[in-house]
């Protein structure tokens, strides 16, 4: 056991390139404005243009394939980066605290901002969800919630790292754990194999997001009764953002399950 954790020790925090990473505006790989900008409403434009051309069937084998291929991809990526967070807390925070208040000015270096890099890079991968979503001509499925949601939390994962922002490795260990749990429901789901947790997927993101404003609680006691925490505009972007998503991810969770339930009813009458 000691060996095994010895190992994900190095890999996940002590090797070179983690242990040493730094976060340069115009150097690390989608670190300017103008990347974050183009990207986004390349997503948002393309979104709004593939969804209303006609595409030819692709075959519900091929989509499917293509879907476990993506859904195992972004699982395992989530799995690695949620555990690589945590170890990088355990290991490398200097104590308790930093988990949750950066001092003012913390440079974005080390491991914990390695990982809120690969994070954030992975939010664009997860734009391939949309595009599924598109090509298997399931358009009820494109809701304001889902291209909302994709296009922000790329932002939002910006400002994590421009701007030091205190908390986010307590989200990202949250958001990447939920991830696990909803990109293993779609694997299932594309290999045939559903599972009956689907509710637990959106209940889950729901306490997510509770969850995230009750440590910011502790976040802010920080930040007021001492010298402070770093990134507080970046957080305040995100509490909003966070604000926003609980409210309409309790919304579709109400729609969803009272629609299912009349269903139930209808179909026992």
């Amino acid at each position: 056991m000691d060996q095994i954790s010895s190992t994900l020790q190095y890999w996940l925090v002590n090797h070179p390139k983690i242990l040493n990473f730094r976060w340069t505006p115009g150097q690390t790989l989608g670190s300017t404005p103008l990347f974050l900008t183009v990207t986004v409403l390349t997503y948002l434009s393309l979104t709004f243009l593939l969804s209303r051309l006609p595409f030819p069937s692709l075959g519900s084998r091929f989509l499917k394939s293509i879907t476990a291929l993506h859904s195992l991809t972004l699982f395992l990526l989530s799995l690695i980066m949620a555990v690589g967070c945590t170890f990088a807390i355990v290991f490398h925070s200097p104590d308790f605290r930093h988990t949750f208040c950066f001092p003012p000015h913390t440079p974005p270096t080390g491991p914990l901002f390695f990982w809120a890099h690969i994070f954030y890079l992975s939010k664009v991968l997860e734009f391939i969800d949309t595009l599924l979503i598109i090509l298997s001509k399931s358009i009820q499925r494109l809701t304001f919630l889902h291209v909302y949601h994709h296009a922000t939390v790329v932002v939002m994962c910006y400002l994590w790292l421009h701007t030091s922002q205190s908390l986010f490795p307590v989200a990202l260990i949250t958001n990447a754990t939920v991830h696990v749990v909803m990109y293993l429901y779609y694997f299932l789901t594309a290999v045939g194999k559903r599972p009956k947790w689907k509710r637990l997927v959106t209940d889950f993101q729901i306490v997510q997001f509770v969850f995230s404003f009750m440590v910011s609680g502790l976040m802010l006691y920080y930040h007021f009764a001492g010298v402070g925490c770093s990134g507080m505009w970046g957080w305040c972007f995100n509490a909003v953002f966070n604000a926003s998503l609980l409210a309409l991810f309790v919304d579709f969770h109400g729609k969803s399950y009272a629609k299912r339930r009349t269903g139930d009813k209808d179909k026992r009458s």
